[in-house]
């Protein structure tokens, strides 16, 4: 959408008063509106973003699922929503999850009580845990990986400890298995917690459970007084959980050509989940206010989510999807790109964009079309800022994946969690190399202290330049070229007196070959004229209720039935009768 100044011809001035006032030569012309990014700041989000953490702080901590704490976050999103005129509507779902009940280790006489994290996929233990003699591979970094590895190792009935690194979790739990460990403690390799997954179910597996590396080291250095045991419990249960995600779309643009964004509510329990993923959804919530008060008539309509239940497996996001795949393919079909924003505000942050044209990441999973086109609008905006990027795998870890998976194009913005930074991305980014992107990821200190402004700011205007232009062509990911501006020919507006009253007459033309739908609006009145038919004029007069008017602007809109839009401005002079 463009919204065009109209500039009277020189003929205009011999009409006297039924001409459009001409402004000085010297007169600059209206100013073209401002780019939506910048009306979108950083400082703004981070209101947002208050919010969320005096919302933790008043409900236990946090905002996780099923919690007074994401119901407040969802009451606000939708509060800020209808003040900015939307019409924010909640999906409900349920669906089940998997409780830990019972969860304990004890190895070497070392008790592991932070960071414990049972191997996705892996069995419970017997009810009173799994007790055994402490085992390890006898490769040089434990990494046990091989059946060489393993060989002489007598861990019939043992509890094995091993390094993570070089093979997946899986393999190492398999061998492990194979060669008679009842349970599996794997420990990582670098700073940090560690949560593992065996990939898929399987009956080869037995219980097994990563632990930080500093947890191992421990356990490691106990063990070198000599042979010691270790208990390892975990008892689980099913639980059925109801939530909802969050929706809300614009007014206006076409709804067949879709640009959707997304951001998930929840936190995890262990804290206020400020950055993961506070930043996300309080960026996205800015963009969708400024959008409604800065946007105008859109060509593309937006659409906005902030999904439920990410932090139990994407199921908000994949629920929205499923239902659509499962009753209403058409509107999936219809949703020209989405985008993604997990973790924005990172405090030793990134700037990472998802790598969807695969340039220095491989992707594990299979990258729709138009994604890459969807990736060089983020890239191509921050070459024009210069601002430096990184890429960031196009890994599907996060709410894009159930999009992906159902052919729609992607991508999104990301400033790291537990990866470790780089001496390269200090050089880009500063920071701390050596340690997490974000040393407080999924902890009590992912709080409000928590957020990098600097990135935050980087972030919530790269979302709002994409938004904007997305809402306006989509063509380079879609093909879909959005509709030819309605033309207006022929539009004047003109200050007049009637007897000792001001009067404002305007004038338009439908220059189309469609019918079009016009909007006069004044300071004294508007108008709308519906379904004028093409070459045909529609006029208004507006009366100042004096006698007179100071000198202002019109603005003129005109649509039509497929959501195409224009404004106009026009200029008219102050009258005194």
């Amino acid at each position: 959408m463009r919204t065009r100044p109209i500039v009277p011809s020189v003929a205009a001035l011999s009409l006297g008063l039924a001409a459009v006032f001409v402004p000085p030569a010297a007169a600059a012309p209206p100013a073209p509106p401002a780019p939506l990014e910048d009306h979108v700041s950083g400082a703004a989000v981070m209101q947002h973003l208050e919010q969320f953490q005096a919302i933790a702080d008043a409900n236990g901590g946090n905002r996780a699922i099923e919690t007074p704490g994401y119901e407040a976050s969802a009451a606000y999103v939708e509060q800020v929503l209808t003040d900015a005129g939307y019409t924010p509507e909640r999906q409900y779902f349920t669906f089940e999850d998997l409780n830990v009940d019972e969860l304990s280790l004890t190895a070497a006489g070392v008790a592991v009580t932070e960071d414990v994290y049972p191997a996705e996929f892996a069995p419970d233990t017997p009810a009173g845990g799994v007790t055994g003699p402490l085992v390890q591979p006898v490769d040089a970094l434990k990494h046990g990986c091989t059946a060489e590895d393993w060989a002489g190792v007598q861990a019939t009935g043992g509890v094995a400890l091993i390094s993570r690194g070089t093979c997946a979790f899986g393999l190492k739990v398999q061998l492990a298995a194979e060669a008679g460990a009842s349970a599996v403690i794997i420990y990582n390799n670098t700073i940090g917690a560690l949560n593992p997954t065996l990939g898929a179910p399987s009956d080869d597996w037995v219980p097994a459970v990563g632990i930080p590396q500093a947890a191992g080291q421990a356990i490691l250095a106990a063990l070198a007084g000599g042979p010691a045991d270790a208990t390892y419990v975990l008892q689980t249960s099913i639980v059925s959980h109801t939530t909802f995600n969050i929706l809300a779309e614009t007014s206006t643009g076409r709804a067949d050509n879709v640009v959707m964004l997304g951001a998930h509510l929840d936190g995890v329990p262990e804290g206020p989940g400020i950055n993961d993923n506070g930043s996300g959804s309080a960026a996205i919530l800015e963009t969708a206010v400024q959008l409604a008060e800065h946007g105008g008539p859109l060509d593309n309509q937006v659409r906005f989510a902030w999904w439920g239940a990410e932090e139990v497996g994407l199921v908000g996001s994949t629920h929205y999807v499923d239902d659509l795949v499962a009753n209403d393919p058409t509107t999936l079909d219809q949703i020209a790109t989405y985008l993604n924003f997990d973790m924005v505000g990172s405090p030793n942050y990134v700037i990472g964009v998802y790598d969807a044209d695969e340039s220095t990441y491989p992707a594990p999973v299979e990258v729709p079309p138009g994604s890459p086109e969807t990736e060089d609008v983020f890239t191509d905006y921050f070459d024009s800022i210069g601002q430096a990027w990184v890429d960031s795998e196009f890994s599907g870890r996060s709410d894009y994946q159930a999009f992906i998976a159902n052919g729609v194009p992607a991508s999104g913005l990301f400033t790291g969690a537990d990866d470790i930074k780089t001496d390269a991305e200090v050089a880009l980014f500063g920071g701390t190399a050596g340690i997490w992107q974000d040393p407080n990821y999924h902890s009590v200190n992912d709080d409000i202290e928590n957020i990098d402004p600097v990135a935050l700011d980087i972030n919530a205007k790269a979302i709002a330049h994409a938004t904007a232009s997305l809402a306006a062509d989509t063509s380079a990911i879609n093909g879909v070229v959005s509709p030819v501006d309605p033309e207006l020919t022929g539009l004047t507006a003109t200050a007049r007196c009637t007897g000792k009253v001001a009067t404002l007459s305007v004038v338009a033309t439908n220059g189309e070959d469609r019918p079009l739908d016009v909007l006069f609006s004044t300071p004294f009145g508007t108008k709308t004229f519906n379904h004028v038919n093409p070459d045909k004029n529609v006029h208004q007069s507006f009366s100042a209720r004096s006698g007179s008017l100071p000198a202002g602007s019109v603005t003129v809109r005109a649509w039509d039935d497929a959501g195409s839009q224009e404004t106009y401005t026009v200029d008219y002079a102050a009258l005194t009768c």
